[in-house]
């Protein structure tokens, strides 16, 4: 690819960052570092009235927690800045003033509604002049008049109102538009922000930008971008509109289908290889059958062939899935340490603080089992706590009444308290034997002692459970649910 690969990202500082801005800069970055270029983080904040104080910070940190690092931008700079719209106010304002001189744009003293509740950026990638605007004809004396008035003005952008406008777009080849339906908009505002429109377009030359990879949503403001850049002699990137990512049900994503701001997925206890590597496939694959991908098979495949046109699907349960995918293939150490965090704030106070080695003895044991961090601590609260509550009534197996029960447990606590060897192979050996000689099946004699040992019907496999354990829990929980079940109900 000739020239230097520079690709940005450029969120609005208006609400928590999302799967699908992050899917942006994902794609983004993976395009930048597959061609050796740079990826760029450029702050969009020229909505003063609805910044959102920490949407920044939660945005930098959601690539942070990603591994998505960044060339250019806040933090770190670069020789195109500043990185922050607010700060180029001077660069678009003479823009502007530019275009008004060429005849290209001009002041609009139109009333200006009160904007609805909705995202500014939306409001600008709408079509935004009224078709009845005569501004465009206002004599000098008319100007002067409504200007001394005090009215506020706009400036306005002079679409052409013949021809095509065209762009070969990267991913979905060429799209044309009639100028005649589409009327002029908004460049600048009458607070003296830019709109998305200006801003973006002089941001992305100025950066030398050479390729935009943006959300398809975006698509109708592209003939506007295109006019704008032949207006100022700029040269326009490269178009590339990704596909929308959409429900399972075929509609726009939203929380409904388990979509969140990025770091409730870290609170969720999802890896953050696991969300980048489901987040590469909502649009990209690297064939029609490998959904495990390692970032930098990613990287050294990533090409702009390998995404569809068509919508990708958010699938929840993939996610959950693939999750638990990458879960199994942490070490021991690195899945205790990743269990901590959860536990430290799920189990009750008198089960802290939790013993790192006693951990690494229990993460094993969930390892085949776990589809996210989040249930670490319910999933082995019975290893910290004292003698589990449980309805004793779970003790009692198909097939089995309350007499067989009791003497499952008593025969099993004779033994437990017993052993010399407490090691899983032992137990398993001589547990196996006495509930042959109870006439027991394996599913009812063991159910009965996984229930009384950790107070559930599913756990970890009951042996190596019962050897983390150790002889003294597991014999006190056993004793604990003789007495219990003993109890006349």
């Amino acid at each position: 690819m000739p020239g230097e690969v520079r690709v940005r990202f450029a969120p609005s500082p208006t609400g928590l960052p999302h799967i699908g801005n992050i899917r942006t800069a994902l794609f983004n970055w993976l395009f930048a570092r597959h061609h050796g270029g740079k990826f760029i983080v450029r702050v969009e904040d020229t909505d003063q009235a609805r910044l959102v104080p920490g949407s920044i910070e939660a945005m930098l940190d959601g690539l942070r927690w990603l591994n998505i690092d960044w060339d250019e931008g806040p933090e770190v700079d670069g020789p195109y800045g500043p990185y922050f719209q607010s700060e180029r106010l001077e660069i678009y304002h003479e823009l502007a003033e530019r275009l008004v001189s060429q005849g290209n744009a001009y002041h609009c003293y139109c009333s200006q509604k009160p904007p609805a509740e909705d995202d500014q950026r939306q409001r600008d990638r709408s079509v935004s002049a009224s078709a009845d605007c005569q501004c465009w004809d206002l004599t000098q004396a008319d100007i002067v008049k409504l200007s001394g008035g005090g009215e506020s003005k706009v400036v306005r952008f002079a679409m052409p109102k013949e021809g095509v406008t065209s762009v070969d777009d990267l991913i979905r080849g060429e799209v044309e538009w009639r100028n005649e339906t589409l009327n002029d908009f908004i460049i600048m505002k009458s607070d003296g922000f830019p709109t998305y429109h200006l801003a973006v377009v002089a941001d992305d030359y100025l950066m030398e930008i050479s390729h935009i990879m943006r959300a398809e949503e975006w698509l109708p403001s592209t003939p506007r971008h295109v006019q704008l850049f032949k207006a100022l002699g700029f040269e326009p990137p490269k178009f590339a509109h990704l596909p929308m990512i959409m429900g399972p049900d075929r509609a726009k994503l939203s929380k409904r289908h388990g979509a969140t701001a990025i770091g409730e997925y870290k609170e969720d206890g999802i890896l953050p290889e696991a969300l980048l590597n489901f987040m590469v496939l909502l649009g990209w694959s690297l064939d029609d059958k490998t959904d495990v991908v390692a970032p930098q098979t990613v990287i050294d495949n990533f090409t702009l062939d390998r995404i569809t046109k068509s919508s990708a699907i958010f699938d929840q349960d993939k996610l959950q899935w693939m999750n638990g995918m990458y879960i199994r293939e942490l070490t021991t150490e690195q899945l205790a340490n990743q269990m901590m965090p959860f536990l430290q704030q799920g189990l009750p106070k008198d089960s802290l603080p939790v013993d790192e080695e006693y951990l690494r003895q229990i993460a094993p044991l969930l390892q085949q089992r776990m589809k996210n961090l989040k249930e670490s601590a319910d999933s082995t609260s019975y290893f910290f706590q004292a003698d589990e509550q449980f309805d004793t009534g779970t003790l009692v197996q198909k097939g089995m009444d309350r007499d067989s029960t009791l003497s499952a447990l008593k025969a099993a606590l004779a033994d437990l308290s017993e052993a010399d060897n407490f090691q899983h192979e032992k137990l398993e050996e001589m547990l196996t034997a006495t509930g042959e000689r109870l006439e027991l099946s394996r599913r009812q004699f063991f159910g009965v002692l996984r229930v009384a040992a950790t107070g559930r019907a599913v756990s970890p496999p009951l042996f190596e459970m019962m050897e983390v354990l150790g002889k003294d829990r597991t014999v006190s929980r056993v004793r604990n649910a003789i007495e219990r079940f003993s109890i006349p109900s």
